[in-house]
């Protein structure tokens, strides 16, 4: 009787290593990295993976040179796309799509009423640096203007992410800024947005991956991604003001 109460309790014990594994049910929660864009939404639809939030071109070097992550979400399909090219990741899916605005200090003492405004100079104007997907999204909807002046007269800050840019003008450190649309409604009350022409608009796409390494949490990568595009994470996305993708 003793020495079936010890197999019993032997059993027990074997079985509760393998829950507790890596790569079973019961490892951590997967590491996520993200655009800088992605802060609030991200953790809203699930808030127990470890976020690290920065530029998407950024994330995608750390990603290349070994970084932990387990899932990739860009503002840019550019970074996600490399990376699957270079087996890094499995095949990315748009899970949102965002439009570009310019943002001012609620009290807009750069008297800025429209993007035409920044053909002169004397405003002193925000923008992401060449490289990052707001940067690039910013440069590319002011080629379109004809407007690409405005950056030669006015810059006074080229900043690594959006959220970078939302802080300079919200601390009144800029009269303007070029940022995302979900990103003028997180400083609402201390900011504004004014709307850009819609035919200047560069497609703005995120796309997540699952990361390919060493001791990848693919099981949980997966599982995150399935919350993401599913029909509960599409719903806290359209909240947070992202537009989406067709199903599928």
């Amino acid at each position: 009787m003793l020495r079936r109460a010890a197999t019993r309790v032997l059993l027990g014990a074997l079985a509760a290593a393998t829950l507790l594994a890596p790569g079973t049910a019961a490892h951590a929660a997967p590491t996520v990295y993200a655009a800088a864009s992605l802060r609030g939404v991200l953790p809203a639809i699930d808030g127990s993976p470890t976020y690290d939030f920065a530029g998407s071109n950024t994330l995608q070097s750390q990603i290349e040179r070994g970084a932990p992550a387990d899932v990739f979400a860009s503002a840019d399909p550019t970074e996600a796309q490399a990376l699957f090219r270079e087996g890094r990741c499995a095949r990315p899916v748009t899970f949102a799509t965002n439009v570009l605005v310019l943002l001012v200090p609620k009290d807009n003492p750069g008297a800025i009423r429209s993007v035409y405004t920044l053909r002169r100079g004397g405003k002193r104007l925000a923008i992401g640096t060449a490289g990052v997907p707001i940067g690039d999204y910013t440069r590319s909807l002011l080629r379109r203007l004809h407007l690409s002046v405005a950056l030669q007269v006015n810059t006074v800050s080229q900043e690594k992410d959006v959220a970078s840019v939302s802080a300079k003008v919200a601390l009144g450190s800029a009269d303007a800024g070029f940022v995302y649309h979900t990103d003028a409604l997180a400083t609402r009350g201390r900011t504004r947005e004014i709307r850009l022409p819609k035919w200047a608009q560069p497609p703005v796409r995120y796309q997540l991956c699952a990361v390919k390494r060493h001791g990848a949490d693919t099981r949980g990568a997966q599982a995150f991604i399935r919350r993401v595009v599913g029909g509960a994470g599409r719903a806290v996305l359209r909240r947070h003001g992202f537009g989406l993708p067709p199903r599928g």
